[in-house]
């Protein structure tokens, strides 16, 4: 069998490894849920079954490229912290896969990675410059360059959702992230429990937040109120990429996003009075096209970027 790549997405709520090849096509797929009571171990184990089970269809890799939810030192392949999940902070990520594949392991933040997939076979190709926001568990950003990642300091870089709001600590994620949606929108339900908000959420224990596209087409007013705090925080938060990189595109992925125009249009509508006028236009804002196949692709992606850094330990390191 003709040598392939995986591709490897750790997120907070979904795991996903892909098997592809050097033209970034997915031929295969194998996705779980998280599930944050087993920790770093229990993801670890359900990648493992994954590999396992492309080896035994006969599967060879010559190169693995991983999009992990949180900062990383990709220089030494190793985990730096996860926000979300335990027991992940100095774990070797890259050791412990070249183990089990055998090949050159590439590792990044997954905002980055899906930054990356989108520049090169998404919503930015054709871009010089893109900067992609991920609205998912978290918030994350990532910035490319003529299809290369923008890489500051070890461990990390582009941390949009830690960007304060205020100088009372308030984070960008604590207002735009998924999760933060949900308990927004549980929180008004449980002020107005005759809304239409809650009865599109009525049987809903998670996730609260897939509900808003429904409660804002049959006009309810509780959830234009979510849209239009949540937007005003994307807009004032944008408004700082661009003053810092002025990209040549703005892509807008996870969760959230697939609220899609309404979404869209009100950050757009708001986004200019935060930036200083002779950055006017302000750059494109779209949704991201790659959907959950952004950072398993962008992966792909990560393993045949000239300049990337592949990490496979050697005995005496």
């Amino acid at each position: 069998m003709k040598p392939s790549r995986l591709g490897i997405e750790i997120g907070g709520t979904k795991i996903q490894v892909v098997l592809g090849d050097a033209g970034h096509t997915i031929r295969d797929r194998r996705r779980f849920v998280v599930d944050r009571s087993q920790g770093a171990a229990g993801i670890r184990a359900q990648i493992e079954e994954a590999i396992r089970s492309f080896q035994t269809s006969g599967a060879l890799f010559e190169g693995v490229g991983v999009g992990f939810g949180g900062p990383v030192n990709r220089k030494q392949g190793m985990v730096a912290c996860s926000h979300q999940i335990q027991d992940w902070e100095g774990f070797a990520l890259a050791a412990w896969l070249n183990e089990l594949c055998h090949c050159p392991v590439y590792l990044d933040n997954d905002a980055n990675v899906a930054a990356l997939g989108e520049s090169v076979a998404g919503a930015g190709r054709g871009a010089e410059s893109v900067f992609y926001m991920t609205l998912g568990s978290g918030v994350g950003g990532g910035m490319v360059f003529h299809e290369n990642i923008y890489h500051g300091n070890i461990p990390g870089e582009s941390e949009l959702g830690h960007l304060r709001l205020d100088r009372e600590g308030t984070r960008l994620e604590d207002v735009c992230s998924g999760w933060a949606v949900d308990r927004q929108i549980v929180e008004c339900v449980r002020q107005h429990p005759d809304s239409k908000l809650a009865a599109c959420t009525r049987h809903m224990q998670e996730g609260q937040a897939k509900a808003l596209s429904v409660a804002l087409s049959e006009g309810c007013p509780l959830a234009k109120r979510i849209l239009d705090e949540t937007t005003q925080a994307l807009a004032f938060g944008l408004s700082h990429v661009i003053h810092l990189f002025h990209p040549s595109r703005l892509v807008v992925g996870g969760g959230l996003s697939m609220l899609g125009a309404p979404l869209l249009n009100a950050v757009a509508r708001q986004l200019p009075q935060w930036v200083m006028e002779v950055f006017h236009p302000v750059p494109d804002l779209i949704v991201a096209q790659l959907g959950e196949d952004a950072v398993p692709l962008g992966a792909l992606c990560l393993t045949t970027r000239q300049g990337a850094l592949p990490r496979v330990p050697s005995e005496d390191q």
